[in-house]
């Protein structure tokens, strides 16, 4: 109940912007297409109001949307939490622990991360999701898993009516020749039963939402799994980036395009799903890592100070295979004082 009045409130009513983007447009768009079509196709169709298993199905259907509509809303309007502006722990001998973030004019917290797409630095931060157009973080991370859970329980139970609906309907229906499989949709107009017969624009809308279930459990599914693999390790998705800063240099040419197509097959397909830009790399740069995948890293190309007086930081993402690690390891070389507090 206190989750629901602090959606209600009028300050929070701002955040209603957060639906006018696409992610939510389009989430929201198979929630509605696959519930409303699994009710239609069990009610008139396949399974009844009138008898007992029509009814517990009619309310496991509306069971499953609501609890899917909760959970998303939830994950995106409650937020992940943020960081208060000017932040500072009480013990003032804490802050030399902590990295000061120049955007939010205040300290980070344990676990805590600068969002870009956000402008603040959100509280144990996994990740920024476009579908919920938010970031999932401390306060919104258990709505986040429920959802991924739910949403694909949803979609087998919407896609099992579909194919059973299809499947009452046209089994008396198909004819097979040698080479053809015919439908015979016309004898919808000659079954009595049905209220709305089944005719050719109720198979293709079903056919149609059956594909959005068997896409949305595959998608949300592997979504689901890997979040479970966090959360059994207690590690987010950036903490699992994150790597001792290490440099290395360039030792090919990379031209900062999103999927490289001459950096090999692996490098193609694994380019890091993010709108984090990539950098250009030219032969013997120098780069300083701070977070990876198995074939892609992210970091800052170390530049000359006489030359990028001024200049802000260049960083993105590039191809692992492009670079090869210094002999000189971060002891060897250590980083100036004052750069951890000032990230």
């Amino acid at each position: 109940m206190g989750t629901f009045c602090s959606i209600i409130k009028f300050e929070n009513l701002q955040e209603l912007k957060r639906l006018c983007h696409w992610g939510p447009i389009i989430a929201l768009g198979v929630i509605a297409i696959c519930s409303t079509m699994a009710m239609i196709d069990s009610v008139l169709w396949y399974w009844p109001l009138h008898t007992t298993g029509g009814s517990v199905n009619f309310i496991m259907l509306i069971n499953w949307t609501v609890m899917i509509l909760y959970n998303y809303f939830n994950a995106m309007f409650v937020g992940p939490g943020f960081v208060p502006l000017g932040w500072k722990p009480e013990n003032s001998q804490d802050t030399m622990y902590l990295q000061y973030c120049k955007v939010c004019q205040a300290y980070k917290a344990p676990r805590s991360h600068h969002c870009r797409k956000c402008n603040r630095c959100v509280m144990k931060m996994d990740h920024h999701c476009p579908w919920i157009n938010n970031c999932c973080g401390y306060q919104n991370h258990a709505s986040f898993t429920l959802f991924l859970l739910l949403a694909p329980l949803g979609c087998i139970h919407a896609a099992f009516i579909f194919v059973m609906t299809m499947y009452t309907q046209l089994y008396n229906r198909l004819s097979f020749g040698w080479n053809t499989v015919k439908i015979d949709m016309s004898a919808a107009r000659r079954d009595p039963l049905p209220i709305v017969p089944f005719g050719l624009a109720a198979f293709a809308a079903t056919l149609f939402a059956l594909g959005l279930a068997l896409g949305t459990t595959i998608a949300v599914g592997m979504l689901f799994f890997i979040q479970m693999k966090i959360i059994l390790r207690n590690k987010t998705s950036i903490e699992s980036w994150i790597e001792e800063k290490v440099r290395y240099k360039v030792i090919d040419d990379y031209s900062g395009a999103c999927c490289p197509l001459n950096k090999g097959i692996k490098t193609f397909f694994t380019s890091p799903c993010t709108e984090e830009p990539r950098i250009q790399l030219q032969k013997g740069e120098f780069i300083l890592a701070t977070r990876g995948l198995r074939y892609w890293l992210y970091g800052d190309k170390i530049l000359d100070d006489s030359i990028v007086e001024g200049v802000s930081r260049i960083r993105g993402w590039f191809p692992r295979n492009c670079v090869e690690k210094c002999p000189c390891d971060a002891e060897a070389d250590p980083a100036p004082e004052g750069e951890k507090k000032n990230r």
